[in-house]
């Protein structure tokens, strides 16, 4: 079996009404692009003023998983978290241009495009009942 499997992601619990958003974004098929994505997002290399800039608009919790080229991102927001508002905030502050700039080089994106731009959202279409 996947050694992937046999890992615990812990899960936070919130006060208050939540809402997960899902949204996924493809990579260049570039293994050393790739790896170089990971150490960026890695606790010892993110900036600070990234995790600040997430916290500050209202992301209460934000996963990335990586299959190949394909990622996906969980976020818990509030449940009446605005996205539009809150994205547009979110690329006004400290260094999340330059941020997306970055990172750019490793997405299947589109120049100039924002982060919202780049995740597509995905709509949950099975739960377990």
């Amino acid at each position: 079996m996947d050694e992937s499997f046999n890992k615990i992601y812990p899960v936070k619990k919130f006060q208050g009404s939540t809402r997960r958003v899902v949204q996924f974004l493809s990579l260049r098929d570039n293994p050393e692009l790739i790896a170089e994505y990971r150490r960026l997002h890695s606790r010892e290399y993110i900036w600070q003023e990234i995790i600040n800039g997430i916290r500050e608009v209202g992301i209460l919790e934000m996963e990335i998983y990586i299959c190949g080229t394909r990622l996906v991102m969980i976020l818990e927001v509030p449940a009446d978290f605005d996205w539009n508002v809150s994205m547009e905030r979110l690329s006004r502050l400290p260094r999340q241009q330059e941020w997306e700039n970055t990172v750019a080089r490793f997405q299947a994106a589109l120049p100039g495009q924002s982060s919202s731009e780049k995740w597509c959202p995905m709509e949950r279409m099975f739960h377990l009942y």
